[in-house]
């Protein structure tokens, strides 16, 4: 990702012979208009080129909607004739017109994406896109960067074969994306953030992505503490004799059935400096992980089963979280909390109707043990509450199939009873692109968590005495942070998608590392 200071109009790049496309925005028409309206840099290109852009973008069909996307080929000249008669003859000869809808920073994300997908294989593209100006500029910067790098990313492959040249380079992203403009200290921060966080969304994806046959509870942990290490933060892996020996039940448990054993990893972000700064904070994010999920004894169907290999999608946004906050000189202490384990069919798997000894000593009648995620979670919330002394406790998990069949592939169901943090998460979602919806925590259905056997029941018998099952859930968790400030984030629905769509790509999705990181960068 390159800065250059100019214009359409003034600048020499275009001339470089390694700028293979110019993308120049447009938006929907004027009341009074029937073509695309130009933006900056558009009518520029037009006089460049010699072309009415705008009567091209109408001929073509396009709105200006955020996220459209027309390229125009042009011809180079064939060496008969006078190449001077050609406008373009030593300008790029792919003119991308590019949608940005009302220009809002959801537009520009959108814009991104768009842009990455039609310039992909290039070498090197310059764009006007986003160059607005003015007080929104820098977050018109990192919207446009942001999209375009996540559209960019392409799921790891095990093929054993390798791809042809052309294929491979039809495949990758542009070499260079060259913004053009006036760049000053605000603009390059808002790069630099684009750039870390959606490298944290893409750690995200790579880790939910790779096939469980890879990803176990102790492939997980090792990435995690390789990672940690490298950015300098205090890594700790417990295995199963140290969980055994800390009363961590419910870890044990889920992870019991499996060839693989469950470990739980922390790892702790200190900023610099002896003295706490005024108004430092501890977070701490504890992100369910289980590096896949039969179901354990009631077992999923298998449609139902093929997706669970990004069901430690919630220990991968608190990772990349961790990292994300050092990486970004965070002033607040940063904690992530990861409880790894594989939910699977064995002689030793729990059971409905067992009773689990959780961390601090509260007991769990089991019900289902396809509900493994809050039992994992439970664990790593009471221990996280009892000795880390966290001033925020937020967890992360794709945990029900209710809350994505109430809100949909796209919003998060947000769960907490202080109002500042619902606010402060609702504008970090607004500000990242990653939606929330905050649900209630309806203490009528306290009762679905309640059992004759043991202090709690982790899902209710009869599950259409209540319904709510993503409300069910969220008080279960409730019961683990003490008086905690918490958040709940039940990211079922947005973690994964069936097909690209803008900035989501196939697959996992990386919701979740960019709310927090937003969350994070706001917080005073």
């Amino acid at each position: 990702m390159v800065l250059a200071t100019g214009s359409v109009a003034s600048t020499e790049l275009l001339a470089d012979p390694r700028v293979e496309a110019l993308a120049v925005p447009v938006a929907p028409a004027a009341p009074d208009e029937s073509d695309p309206q130009p933006r900056v840099g558009t009518a520029d290109a037009a006089a460049r080129y010699g072309i009415d852009l705008g009567e091209l973008a109408g001929r073509a069909g396009l709105t200006g909607a955020p996220g459209e996307v027309w390229t125009l080929q042009l011809p180079r000249p064939s060496g008969r004739g006078d190449a001077d008669a050609f406008a373009w003859s030593a300008l790029p000869v792919r003119l991308v017109l590019v949608g940005v809808g009302a220009g809002t920073p959801a537009d520009l994300r959108r814009a991104g994406a768009a842009l990455a997908r039609a310039t992909r294989g290039l070498d090197r593209v310059v764009t006007s896109v986003g160059s607005e100006g003015g007080p929104g500029a820098p977050a018109a910067v990192r919207a446009l960067v942001e999209g375009y790098l996540l559209a960019s990313y392409t799921t790891p492959t095990s093929a054993a074969a390798p791809r042809d040249e052309a294929t491979a380079r039809r495949d990758r992203p542009a070499r260079e994306l060259v913004l053009l403009g006036r760049h000053g200290a605000r603009i390059t921060a808002a790069l630099a953030e684009a750039e870390r966080e959606a490298a944290a969304t893409w750690l995200v994806r790579d880790l939910a992505n790779t096939p469980s046959s890879t990803k176990n509870p102790e492939w997980l942990a090792a990435q995690a503490r390789r990672l940690g290490e490298q950015a300098g933060l205090t890594v700790t892996v417990r295995g199963p004799r140290e969980l055994a020996a800390e009363g961590f039940g419910g870890i044990l448990a889920v992870g019991a059935g499996s060839a693989s054993a469950p470990r739980l990893v922390t790892l702790e972000y200190v900023p610099e400096g002896d003295e706490p700064a005024h108004g430092r904070r501890h977070v701490v994010v504890v992100g369910k992980g289980i590096t896949y999920d039969t179901g354990g004894l009631s077992i999923k169907p298998r449609e139902a089963m093929v997706p669970m290999k990004t069901d430690m999608a919630g220990a991968a946004v608190a990772l990349a979280t961790v990292l994300g906050a050092a990486a970004a000189g965070s002033p607040h202490r940063v904690t992530a909390v990861l409880p790894l384990a594989e939910n699977h069919v064995g002689a030793a798997s729990y059971r409905p109707g067992d009773v689990l000894r959780l961390y601090g000593g509260r007991t769990v009648e089991i019900a289902n043990t396809d509900a493994e995620g809050r039992i994992v979670l439970a664990d790593a919330l009471a221990w996280a509450d009892a000795t880390l002394d966290p001033d925020v406790l937020v967890d992360v998990a794709t945990l029900t199939g209710a809350a994505s069949l109430g809100l949909g592939r796209q919003h998060a169901a947000l769960y907490s009873a202080d109002p500042r943090l619902v606010s402060a998460f609702e504008a970090a979602a607004q500000e990242s692109g990653e939606p929330v919806w905050h649900m209630p925590l309806v203490e009528e259905y306290v009762g679905a968590v309640r059992s004759h056997v043991a202090d709690l029941r982790h899902v209710p018998l009869d599950g259409k005495e209540f319904g709510g099952g993503s409300i069910t859930a969220a008080l279960f968790l409730r019961e683990f942070v003490g008086d905690r400030a918490w958040v709940h984030l039940d990211i079922a629905g947005p973690a994964r998608a069936a097909a690209d769509r803008h900035e989501v790509t196939e697959g996992a999705t990386g919701y979740g590392a960019r709310l927090l990181l937003r969350y994070l960068a706001a917080l005073r």
